[in-house]
């Protein structure tokens, strides 16, 4: 909005420079010797034309054009032009006529007094041609931003009930299981509710408190897991990461999808090693698949992962590089993100 109303007002600036200076013009450039003449016109005419092609300008540019030319009546633009065109003509002619009878008989002044009036129809035609295709430009950039922001929206609230089903999956495990830690991971999972409800529904989050939020998951996880899974987890200390801005909750999905496809076979191992370098986010997920048990694997189990692919291109599109492999019962995410 405010840039749109300073934009607006340096409009209105430019085109009050651009009208004092021709209007001022013969005072400028002329003496009053000869009336400040610029040619065979006197200075005041100059003057008065020049009200009158604003006149002209305006009322093409900002009356016909509009009303006629872009409807379905643009066919009464051309004779609509020329009336206004005749009219300008009918003006300066009793103008002459009236204060400067002298202009009549000098021929030669006729094209200076007149031509004007053509040059300013077709300048005003294509100011307004120039003007309809920047608010067109305008309108299709912030129909784009507003579908992009709709999307957005979507793709946030679709990854808060996929995370809620997959950490209440482990709630149940560690139930049927009476284990001692139940109370401690639903505790856990208060926190980790807290910064879903009120850091993940606007703008991009500090660094920081995403780290906090990852370790708060991976811990959940070692609770759940206990030594029948190897964790290894490598990242700074969140400390140092407070200057840095990210989308919210969208390196959670790869882990999440570690901990669900990879916590089979014998003694699983999740690695996980985030660092940031020069603005540049380096975050690695790598985890063990045991394919005959994957294929038992709910339908939500791909949700994660496109979810924040599409965000990925939604906001950082060109400022990323984004690698997965799934070879020999191996699955490694590599993921790289310049924290603009």
């Amino acid at each position: 909005m405010k840039t749109f109303l300073s934009s607006k007002y340096i409009n209105i600036a430019l085109h009050t420079l651009i009208w004092g200076v021709l209007l001022l013009l013969p005072y400028v450039v002329s003496s009053p010797e000869n009336q400040y003449s610029i040619g065979p016109m006197p200075g005041i005419f100059f003057t008065i034309a020049g009200v009158i092609h604003m006149g002209l300008f305006y009322g093409n540019a900002f009356y016909l054009c509009p009303r006629l030319l872009n409807r379905r009546y643009w066919w009464l633009y051309v004779p609509a032009a020329l009336l206004l065109l005749f009219i300008s003509f009918q003006l300066k002619y009793h103008i002459m006529a009236t204060w400067f009878p002298g202009l009549l008989q000098n021929k030669a002044a006729y094209r200076f007094v007149f031509g004007p009036s053509v040059a300013v129809l077709v300048i005003s035609l294509l100011y307004r041609k120039i003007l309809d295709r920047i608010y067109e430009e305008r309108r299709q950039k912030e129909k784009q931003a507003e579908q992009l922001s709709t999307e957005l929206k979507f793709l946030r609230s679709q990854i808060s009930p996929h995370f809620l089903f997959n950490v209440l999956t482990n709630m149940v495990s560690l139930a049927r299981k009476k284990s001692d830690q139940l109370e401690t991971s639903l505790i856990m999972l208060s926190e980790l509710m807290r910064y879903m409800l009120y850091n993940t529904g606007g703008a991009k989050v500090s660094l920081q408190k995403e780290v906090t939020y990852l370790n708060s998951y991976i811990a959940l996880q070692e609770l759940r897991f206990g030594s029948d899974v190897d964790i290894r987890s490598d990242m700074p200390a969140p400390g140092s990461l407070a200057h840095y801005l990210i989308e919210p909750m969208l390196l959670i999905p790869f882990v999440e999808n570690a901990f669900k496809h990879g916590t089979g076979g014998d003694k699983p191992t999740i690695r996980i090693q985030l660092s940031v370098q020069e603005d540049v986010l380096t975050f690695i997920v790598e985890n063990h698949v045991d394919q005959v048990q994957d294929i038992s694997k709910d339908d939500s189990s791909g949700i994660g992962l496109a979810n924040v692919t599409s965000r990925l291109e939604l906001l950082y599109h060109h400022h990323y590089t984004l690698t997965v492999n799934n070879d020999n019962n191996r699955f490694l995410v590599h993921l790289t993100l310049k924290l603009i």
